[in-house]
Parts: C-alpha cells; sequence; structure tokens
C-alpha cells in the first residue's frame, strides 16, 4: 500500500471511532425491564415510565440522537434537538440513512443558525428546549445531547435583551479584538441557558449530558458555552471586558438592565449535584484509534499532542522540523551536529506555540529510542488559527499542508535536510466534519516533491498562499489528486495532522 492509502486508511479509522452511532452504542445501555436503568459508561440512572425526555444541540447531534433513540425505544417520552440548517437533506442525499432519525419519531427536528450564526429558527429551537426543561419534575431524567456548533444553536437571550441586540454586541466585541473566549464571557453573561443555565432550569430533574467535543482540553464551561456545567465566570468578568473594550457606556437599555440585576458570583459548583457531565468523545479519542491501527500496518506509532494551537505558519515549520529529524534518524545522522540544531529549534518552536500537554523533549526522547529500519507514523490534532490576508478559497488544513509542502521544498533547496532523499514522506491534515473552511474538501495531502512538481506546471504556491487560495491551488495541482475528501462526517473533534515516514527501497 502507498503511504497516501495509510494515511487515508488512518484518518478513516479515527473518524470511524467518533462517530456518532458507533459512539452511543459504546457509552449508552438500557437495563432492566420492571425497574430499568439508563447506564452511561458505566454509570447507572434509575429511569421511571414516562419520565425521560431528550434534548440537544449542534452539529453531530442528528446522528446521536438518531442512535439515542435506537436504544431508549418506548422509554423515551419526548425529544427536541436544535440542528445546523440543512443538515437532514445533505445527510439524505449522502445517504447516511443512520444518521437520520426513523419516520413518527418521539424527537422534534428544528434546524437553524445558518452559517454558524445565531437566527431566528435556532431561537425557536432554544426556546422550545427551554420550556422543556422548566417543565421537568424530580422524577424525570433529561439526556442533553452537545456537540460543536452547539453555541449558535442554543441562543436565548435574557429578557428584554433581543437576540439582533445581542449579536450586534458581540460583532463590535468581535471588531475591536476580543478575544473568542472573551466573545465567550460576555455571551454566557447574557444567556438563559448557557453557562450552566439548561441545567439550573431543569432541576430538580436528574440531568445527564452526553458531550463530543471540539475544543482544545474539553472543557465543560466553553463547549457550546456549556450549558449543563458551572460556569467559572461571573458579571463582574463580563463588565471588565465590555470596559476593556470601551463600550459599558454605549450599551442597548436591556443589556444594562440584565448586567445590573445579574448575581455578582457565578453559581455554586453544589448546585450542579444533579448533573453528570460526560465526555464521549473528542480528538484524543480519535488520535489513540489512529495509533493502534497504524501499529497494525507495521508502523512505530506515537502520538504528539491533541491540543496542536497556534498560527498556521508556525505549526507547519514544527512539522517541518520534526519531519528533517526523523529523515536524519533513517540516515543514522539524528545523533550529528544537524540533529542538536533541529532539536533545539523543535524545542524552542514549542515554546512560543504553547501547546497544552505537549511534552516534547520526553517526544523527542521516545524518537531517539525508534530504530532506523521501521516506518514512523506521528499523529497529532488541534486546531490551527489561519489569519487572512487575501481573499483566496480554502481552509486551515490545506493551507497547513501546503504550508508543510513548502517548508519541506526549501529545506531540500538549501541543502538542510539532504536525507530527505532518503525517505518517502507523506503529511495529511484534515478536519474530521468533512469541510475544511467553505470547501467540500476535508483537507490534503503532500510530500517533499510537491512543490517542484506545481512548479514545472507553472503553479506559484507561494502566491496561492499569499492570497489564502489553497484550495484553488490544489484543485488545480494534479487534478485535485491531493485534496482529501470524504463528504459530510456527521461528527466534530476538531482536526486530525498525520506524519507517515519510510525508508525508500534501496535497489
Amino acid at each position: 500500500m502507498s503511504l497516501r492509502e495509510h494515511a487515508l486508511s488512518l484518518f478513516r479509522g479515527a473518524l470511524g471511532t467518533v462517530r456518532p452511532a458507533p459512539m452511543l452504542r459504546r457509552a449508552l445501555k438500557l437495563q432492566g425491564e420492571g425497574s430499568p436503568q439508563l447506564l452511561v459508561k458505566g454509570q447507572a440512572f434509575p429511569l421511571k415510565r414516562d419520565h425521560l425526555y431528550l434534548v440537544g444541540f449542534g452539529k453531530a447531534v442528528l446522528g446521536m440522537a438518531a442512535a439515542a433513540e435506537e436504544i431508549l425505544g418506548e422509554h423515551l417520552t419526548r425529544g427536541i434537538i436544535n440542528v445546523p440548517l440543512g443538515i437532514q437533506e445533505s445527510l439524505q442525499r449522502a445517504g447516511m440513512q443512520e444518521m437520520l432519525l426513523k419516520p413518527h419519531s418521539r424527537i422534534q427536528v428544528i434546524e437553524g443558525a445558518k452559517n454558524n450564526l445565531p437566527d431566528a429558527e435556532a431561537l425557536k429551537g432554544a426556546v422550545a428546549i427551554q420550556e422543556l426543561a422548566e417543565g421537568l419534575t424530580a422524577d424525570d431524567l433529561l439526556l442533553v445531547l452537545i456537540s460543536g456548533g452547539g453555541s449558535a444553536l442554543l441562543p436565548a437571550p435574557i429578557p428584554p435583551i433581543l437576540l439582533e441586540e445581542k449579536e450586534k454586541l458581540t460583532k463590535l466585541l468581535a471588531s475591536r479584538g476580543a478575544a473568542i473566549q472573551e466573545l465567550n464571557i460576555v455571551r454566557k453573561t447574557l444567556s438563559v441557558l448557557k453557562g450552566g443555565g439548561l441545567a439550573q432550569l431543569a432541576h430538580p430533574a436528574r440531568v445527564v449530558s452526553l458531550i463530543l467535543s471540539d475544543v482544545i482540553g474539553d472543557p465543560l464551561d466553553i463547549i457550546a458555552s456549556g450549558p449543563t456545567a458551572p460556569s467559572s465566570h461571573s458579571v463582574q468578568d463580563c463588565l471588565q471586558i465590555l470596559t476593556k473594550y470601551n463600550l459599558l457606556h454605549s450599551l442597548p437599555k436591556s443589556v444594562e438592565m440584565v448586567l445590573s440585576s445579574s448575581p455578582t458570583k457565578p453559581t455554586a459548583p453544589e448546585n450542579y449535584s444533579h448533573v453528570s457531565n460526560i465526555i464521549l468523545g473528542s480528538n484524543r479519542l480519535a488520535l489513540e484509534e489512529a495509533r493502534c491501527q497504524a501499529e497494525g500496518l507495521g508502523y512505530a506509532a506515537l502520538v504528539l499532542s491533541a491540543a496542536v494551537q497556534g498560527e498556521v505558519g508556525h505549526v507547519a515549520t514544527l512539522y517541518c522540523q520534526l519531519i528533517q529529524l526523523l529523515c536524519l534518524g533513517f540516515s543514522s545522522l539524528a545523533e550529528g551536529p544537524l540533529g542538536d540544531e533541529l532539536r533545539g529549534n523543535l524545542l524552542q518552536l514549542a515554546a512560543e506555540l504553547q501547546i497544552p500537554g505537549l511534552h516534547l523533549e520526553e517526544f523527542l526522547q521516545a524518537l531517539r529510542g525508534l530504530g532506523p529500519d521501521r516506518p514512523v507514523c506521528i499523529l497529532a490534532g488541534g486546531e490551527t488559527t489561519v489569519q487572512l490576508q487575501g481573499t483566496g478559497k480554502g481552509g486551515r488544513n490545506q493551507e497547513l499542508a501546503l504550508r508543510v509542502g513548502l517548508g519541506l521544498h526549501r529545506a531540500q533547496a538549501t541543502g538542510a535536510s539532504s536525507p530527505q532523499g532518503r525517505c518517502e514522506i507523506l503529511f495529511l491534515s484534515g478536519g474530521t466534519d468533512g469541510q475544511d473552511g467553505p470547501t467540500e474538501a476535508a483537507g490534503a495531502f503532500c510530500s517533499p516533491g510537491l512543490v517542484a512538481e506545481a512548479l514545472q506546471e507553472g503553479l506559484d504556491v507561494e502566491a496561492f498562499l499569499k492570497n489564502n487560495d489553497s484550495y484553488t491551488f490544489f484543485s488545480q495541482f494534479q487534478g485535485g489528486h491531493h485534496l482529501l475528501v470524504t463528504g459530510l462526517t456527521g461528527t466534530n473533534v476538531m482536526d486530525i495532522q498525520a506524519i507517515l515516514i519510510r525508508a525508500t527501497e534501496r535497489s
């Protein structure tokens, strides 16, 4: 098999383990007839007849709900889920029937949040979920399904704030340079359901949240803005942010009213004793599956990190230097001055990127222990950021792959990594939701020869990168052969990268 086929197989294996249906079936079981219990990852929750409800919101929730209803059967009383606009039609078209609810389902589906932005339809769904939660009693159990994209699908501003007023305020903050964490604190403070609001409204019912994480580190209060997790922020934090961006004295009257009457401290964690938040799927889980599959294919496989983040150019440099170091290992030159230089560069880069949980020195030590004869697979996951400077079409994964290709080409051209010639190298970066930016591609593959071959075809890689136009490049280069196209996957646990290296066969 080619390295490309191996990489594709690993990516699909990683996806398979975080697809909603198999993930739910592994975690959720119904046990007993007379007095049934819901088993969630080994935890038991007693059920009373006609007292089991379900709500959900997020990009992967339709598939999660379909699997949950299949497991729960007649025990499910009623459900409401808020999912992205057009998802049912897209899944139908893709032939993914297992992700769709059956006819006569007890779960109502509301589609909204066009372009992943809160809108009137998403608000309608959020209000329906709020009303269901408010009507629950101590006999009830509420199963909450949460995945990435859930924040835009659960807009419920605290009255009298209007959705347009809240959106205008968050856009204004963003335009003044507020970080995503700051935007989320303001959103949560002005929301009925976010920041633990849904869990509080559902009290005294038992609340069990099943969560598919699309956030680095899986923080419960950040995924979909934490509707069932205690918020670690207060109204004071919100006021500080509004002061920082000079917006405190130009707020709509409704926002002023809500902030002045909000409690100054977050709800105490002990007030969440009726809630169980359970992470079902994450980038880490997907990478672990890919690692097992890589070992099955004969690779020495290591996971670099499930939390790779930072500007795409810096992350590409990290991967390029790592590839060069691996190639030196195949040439038995890793312990020389060039190997020392690359290790120093990598440690400096890692310190600048501040990737959570990355212990690079330990990782490099593990690399030293690998023999030169066995092919190597390095896996990583997370989410990079792209500074948009051009008007092209692409996504962070395609741009990362193209930048890695350019970095390897430059290293070869300067002679800094002559051992590349003794290795067969492939780099893959792909989004687990099957979409990379506004394109039908999930990501792209690259190899050291990509840029030289593109130049022969008259394609200037640097010009495409300057215009953030990686998709157009990959579409034009070798008939789109280097694009990773999976179609809609119905799941989302951020991105996955794979570096595959093996020695070239010597004649």
